[in-house]
């Protein structure tokens, strides 16, 4: 049987240090957070504003819970930033790979039988 040794580079490294961080992202909320001017009220109301099957979708949300949607919405676009360094590392794995074939292939045209 023959097992496959996979040498840790930059890229994987990196890659697993984004997925253990996404791994300990909280609770998220796709959306954006606004405030408006409540009739008769001192205080800002809230509302969340998101997309659902292409439609803008608009929700209340209640004063007690404004701080927590706004953690929420910001854990969200922190996870959006860490998707993207995995999807990039996993990209630059992919490519070394290709070029690693590609090097390994050129050396053994050259090296005489």
């Amino acid at each position: 049987m023959k097992t496959k040794m996979t040498l840790a580079n930059r890229h994987a490294k990196a890659r697993d240090l984004t997925r253990r961080q996404i791994a300990q992202t909280g609770p998220f909320l796709e959306g954006h957070l606004s405030s408006f001017k409540r009739p008769g009220c001192a205080a800002p109301g809230g509302h969340l504003t998101f997309k659902q099957k292409g439609r803008t979708r608009t929700v209340y949300v209640p004063m007690g819970l404004v701080a927590e949607v706004k953690t929420w919405t910001r854990n969200y676009k922190r996870l959006k930033q860490l998707i993207r360094q995995v999807t990039r590392h996993s990209l630059a794995l992919v490519r070394g790979h290709v070029a690693n074939q590609r090097a390994a292939k050129r050396c053994r045209a050259l090296t005489p039988h």
